[in-house]
């Protein structure tokens, strides 16, 4: 697969932003929103829930400026990301059909509303890197 996809302008600048919400989000994982993200963890991973909420803030910064920084491996980073979303969505599940109250998400129409932007991160980390250009063309 290549290594790179050319990207224009508002690609490069959904890409930064994208980059910008994964440090943010990572950061908050370590810190200021530790509890919120432990309501995401589903029960049947075999960790502690503060365990999986440092890990994957840690893999979310490392994502984040990974997006900012490898140019030579955007469209794999695009893959990863996307990935990575598809990983986690499991959580987003687990919040929604156990009620449980984060990130203002305090409904069930809130909650069941999350679920479907899951895919819209998806799609934007596969665009904004050229990754989905890249996909398109193998077919």
């Amino acid at each position: 697969m290549p290594h790179h996809a050319p990207t224009t302008t508002l690609q490069n600048l959904a890409r930064i932003g994208l980059a910008s919400f994964m440090v943010v989000a990572g950061v908050g994982h370590l810190t200021f929103a530790r509890q919120d993200f432990q309501a995401q963890v589903p029960d049947f991973v075999p960790l502690s829930k503060d365990t999986v909420v440092l890990q994957s803030g840690v893999a979310e910064i490392g994502l984040g400026l990974a997006l900012l920084l490898a140019k030579r491996r955007r469209v794999q980073m695009g893959l990863g990301l996307a990935a990575f979303y598809a990983a986690v969505f499991p959580g987003n599940v687990h919040q929604y059909t156990h009620h449980l109250s984060a990130f203002g998400l305090d409904t069930d129409a809130k909650r069941l509303g999350r679920l479907f932007f899951q895919p819209v991160l998806m799609g934007w980390a596969l665009w904004s890197t050229g990754a989905l250009k890249i996909l398109q063309k193998k077919r």
